[in-house]
């Protein structure tokens, strides 16, 4: 039997309606329907695999059913957590969500230990990273300077070359100011070229860059976990400052 469609309905882009609930403050919902639907899919599949070990009664079966049941599982949930690494988290990030005020850490950004779960697919943490950046996207700026403050500690000659640095530029706008090369533009200029390479080659000399990487490396892992373990939250509770 055919049923013909309905003009009345209503027919949303997933896309769309997820910027809905996200502007209506509800993306949560989303979350919590996709781990309901997985809880339930995996019920049923529990249930059907015992209904047929127990219709036949062999142990071979019920053994061969909960093995393999296992299996895919576990290999369901290895590609979730391999695709972790697929994501693009600052796909919708915008310099506004820098601009409010910083969650706070313990009951908005770390939770309980109910506020985590593991993403039941690669959607729903896709959907969990791109969300959670956004909210605690001052948290995840914070860990990373602390993260680079804490390399920098373990490396005194790469903290010099960056403080030589960063001095380096200081005088060179002292002396700007108290000669007024900005009187003499080319001048100027050049020496801005000559400042920058020589900055460049403190940097590089001290290691300022396998600083900044293992700082780069250690924050986004942080993140891209937090991100997608952490549950979704209705947008009330986390003040954003908007």
């Amino acid at each position: 039997m055919v049923f013909s469609s309905n003009p009345l309905s209503l027919s949303v882009p997933e896309a769309a309606f997820e910027s809905w609930l996200r502007d209506s403050g509800y993306i949560e919902v989303l979350d919590q329907r996709t781990s309901d639907l997985h809880r339930l899919s995996t019920t049923a599949a529990t249930a059907d695999t015992s209904s047929s070990s127990s219709a036949g009664n062999p142990d071979s079966i019920s053994s061969t059913a909960t093995a393999t049941g296992v299996f895919v599982s576990l290999f369901s949930s290895i590609v979730t957590f391999l695709s972790l690494f697929t994501i693009n988290p600052f796909s919708k990030l915008s310099t506004d969500d820098f601009s409010g005020k910083t969650p706070s850490w313990t009951t908005a950004f770390l939770g309980s230990f109910n506020s985590y779960s593991f993403p039941s697919s690669s959607s729903q943490a896709r959907l969990r990273a791109h969300e959670n950046v956004k909210r605690y996207a001052r948290n995840y700026a914070s860990l990373f300077i602390l993260f680079f403050a804490c390399t920098l500690y373990q490396m005194p000659i790469t903290l010099f070359g960056l403080v030589s640095c960063l001095a380096l530029w200081d005088v060179f706008k002292f002396c700007s100011e108290k000669w007024r090369l900005d009187r003499y533009p080319l001048t100027r200029l050049c020496l801005v070229r000559v400042s920058q390479c020589v900055g460049a080659i403190i940097l590089m000399g001290s290691n300022v860059q396998m600083a900044l990487f293992c700082a780069l490396s250690i924050s986004y892992a942080a993140m891209i976990l937090h991100a997608a373990f952490r549950k979704l939250t209705p947008a009330k509770q986390q003040p954003r400052g908007r």
